[in-house]
């Protein structure tokens, strides 16, 4: 009787372990282990034994969220993870990763680990000096275009993680990618809502390199001196009319009030024409609208992706019809050009808010930073 007493207790106390085991994997430790200020796109949780990285909102009105978990080869073995519930499932260390956009390239960079890229698509367009460098000396492969991976370079790479941005998730190169067993990370800095949480999406990537304090370290930075500059413009004691974009094809396509652009123009205390409008996207206007606003605007920004001011009278005789135009006071970041003819501002403007800002508030408050020169924005000539 008293051998099947004890039976029974040490029953009793292994079912108590396994399901205080299960308590510990199904309830973290840390709810928000990364704090984020601004970003609303990505979430993480800590469970002692593993993290699970959550992306909310990876493009416009996605009906899925993500959840990838991140562990190391010791606490793997000691765990089980369904893959059903998971949409990757990651070791702690990264050693070859390939991303498809040049607004991820910054973050590698800023945490020391651009090194552990192998693969990009249009490596042409990719503007950062040292990574150039890492292209030319053959360390990372083209691999065509984010639309159409080139899968059979990728899966020779073999990297432990694929970055990919999608604007609906019908990316067929991605499937093929995930169904040979490399995790697909989507990363959706690019939806969010403000300068300040597009940038602290560097935090997303120090997950992913367990370079949490160093990642919170630079987005604090650029946050400080972000808001300085913001505090510094409030200073002005005039608010410049700021007009933006430029026609194609009989449309004026300039942003509207609500987005990132406009928020940046807000900050930098300027009277953006269309600061009172709304929507998702672009604003689409015809010129006799825009015109009838902007004619006296002091100053144009931005004006799409013409390079000079004769290319700008080339492309729509009417935009010469402006005060901005007749007084040279247009500015554009497309002259900013990496070696092979990439963007610089497309690379490193979302992840560099700050340098944004400061921009801005030169052209339009230039007594405010006398000794500060442009980054990103150039006059047209």
């Amino acid at each position: 009787m008293k051998h099947k007493n004890f039976l029974i207790l040490i029953s009793i106390v292994l079912l108590n372990c396994k399901n205080e085991t299960k308590k510990q994997l199904k309830e973290p430790v840390d709810s928000a282990y990364i704090n984020l200020k601004y970003a609303k796109g990505f979430s993480v949780k800590d469970f002692g034994t593993h993290k699970v990285l959550e992306i909310i909102n990876p493009w416009p009105e996605s009906e899925k969220r993500y959840s990838y978990v991140f562990t190391d080869e010791i606490k793997a073995s000691k765990t089980t993870f369904s893959k059903n519930e998971y949409d990757g499932i990651l070791k702690d260390s990264i050693k070859k990763v390939v991303v498809t956009s040049t607004t991820h390239i910054p973050a590698l960079e800023l945490l020391g680990v651009e090194h552990t890229l192998v693969g990009f698509p249009g490596t042409e367009y990719i503007s950062s000096e040292s990574v150039r460098q890492q292209i030319e000396n053959g360390h990372i492969r083209e691999l065509g275009k984010n639309e159409g991976l080139n899968t059979e370079v990728l899966l020779e790479l073999n990297p432990d993680l694929v970055i990919a941005f999608g604007i609906d998730g019908g990316n067929r190169s991605l499937e093929t990618i995930k169904n040979s067993g490399i995790p697909v990370i989507f990363n959706g800095d690019w939806v969010e809502d403000s300068p300040l949480a597009k940038a602290e999406w560097i935090k997303f990537f120090g997950v992913l390199y367990g370079k949490e304090q160093k990642a919170d370290a630079i987005f604090n930075k650029i946050e400080k001196d972000y808001l300085e500059v913001k505090k510094l413009a409030k200073t002005a004691k005039t608010q410049p009319k700021v007009m933006s974009g430029a026609m194609h094809s009989d449309i004026w396509y300039l942003p509207n009030g609500t987005s990132t652009e406009a928020q940046l123009l807000k900050d930098a205390n300027v009277n953006y024409l269309w600061s009172n409008t709304k929507g998702s996207g672009s604003l689409k206007l015809n010129f006799e609208s825009v015109y009838v606003k902007a004619k006296e605007a002091d100053i144009w920004l931005s004006p799409s992706n013409y390079a000079s001011l004769e290319t700008l009278k080339n492309g729509n005789e009417n935009h010469a019809m402006f005060n901005a135009f007749q007084n040279k006071r247009i500015y554009t970041f497309t002259n900013t050009t990496g070696a092979t003819g990439g963007v610089l501002y497309y690379e490193l403007g979302m992840t560099r808010p700050d340098l944004v800002l400061k921009d801005i508030t030169k052209i339009c408050h230039p007594e405010l930073l006398e000794n500060y020169e442009l980054y990103f924005f150039k006059p047209l000539k």
